[in-house]
């Protein structure tokens, strides 16, 4: 799943109808360019591919003075499938990388809140059950006879994954309380 994808699709369907540049400085202000490696070129591709797919339609385009022509478009009934299938695999599935994850808590506006919870607590669920395991690598690594700096790897992702699961715990207690305007 590209983070890139999502976005775009979000952006367009928050702001209704929207150019490439639209878009772009939205996503800028964001600093999506920095965590999701969201690049101009990139955005300006998925518009295209998006529009090609059918889950973006053009509604015009604009031959301003100062530069090019700008297609506008808007999320169409598939976008808006499409949108809920990405942040459902971004906000509920334990596997979904950094990027993903990003990308859906960038748009957990346009998820009401109940769900928003549901789909949390099912990551947690996922993420809890790679704890064992994971603390069972590191100790084995050792058991095996495998360099120190093996285990580390599993050191490290015990670290990284005890604290995507105390962040969705965080979360979805927020949520719970109330913060943050959601759909719905």
């Amino acid at each position: 799943m590209s983070a890139t994808r999502m976005l775009v699709l979000g952006v367009v369907k928050l702001v209704g109808e929207a150019h490439g540049y639209v878009v772009r400085r939205e996503l800028k202000s964001w600093s999506a360019d920095n965590w999701a490696n969201v690049q101009p070129g990139s955005i300006y591709h998925a518009l295209k591919s998006l529009a090609r797919d059918g889950l973006l339609e053009p509604v015009g385009t604009a031959e301003p003075e100062d530069g090019p022509a700008r297609t506008t478009y808007r999320i169409t009934p598939a976008g808006e499938h499409e949108l809920r299938d990405l942040l459902a695999r971004a906000l509920a599935d334990a596997t979904a990388g950094v990027d993903e994850v990003s990308a859906g808590v960038a748009m957990l506006n346009l998820v009401p809140r109940k769900q928003a919870v549901a789909m949390l607590r099912n990551r947690l669920a996922g993420l809890e059950g790679q704890l064992a395991p994971t603390r069972h690598g590191v100790g084995a690594m050792r058991e095996m006879g495998k360099p120190a700096h093996v285990s580390e790897l599993f050191r490290l992702w015990l670290v990284q994954l005890e604290g995507q699961v105390r962040w969705t715990q965080e979360l979805i207690e927020r949520l719970e309380a109330g913060e943050y305007n959601l759909e719905g």
